[in-house]
């Protein structure tokens, strides 16, 4: 694991913004589960954001993906980092699927890099939970519609 981008993670962890407008800029920012505002995308997958919008720039949110879920090959443009917090996932780049496999459970962490085809699948029984930064704006492009 790289240092640098740890040390980015957890510096991201520490500066999340407040669920509370009204905090000053100088206050500790508190993100409390039972007020996070979840919004789920018609695929089940739910982001709770808790700094930065992630259609516009890097932005750090909780992200939800259902039990058993299994994304299609895809592509980001922004490098992703993350943390699981609950339930286990696996993500593999395109040229690992059918190969071994390593389970990520709570307190492990994952960095998938710019443009790297890969798929992400939630193989607990209950939900999976990760904290996640990506360093720059969301996007989602299944592999082949990206690709000329």
């Amino acid at each position: 694991m790289k240092i640098g981008k740890l040390a980015c993670l957890t510096a991201g962890l520490i500066s999340v913004a407040s669920l509370t407008p009204s905090a000053r800029a100088d206050d500790i920012k508190l993100a409390v589960q039972p007020e996070l505002n979840w919004e789920t995308t018609p695929e089940g997958v739910a982001f709770a954001s808790l700094k930065g919008n992630r259609f516009d720039e890097s932005y750090m949110a909780m992200v939800r993906l259902p039990a058993g879920l299994i994304s299609p090959v895809h592509t980001k443009s922004a490098g992703m980092y993350g943390l699981i917090v609950s339930g286990e996932m696996v993500h593999l780049s395109e040229n690992e699927i059918g190969g071994s496999e390593v389970v990520l459970k709570a307190g492990d962490y994952y960095e998938i890099p710019a443009h790297l085809p890969h798929l992400s699948k939630c193989v607990s029984e209950v939900e999976c939970v990760t904290f996640l930064y990506q360093d720059g704006p969301f996007d989602f492009v299944p592999v082949g519609e990206g690709r000329k």
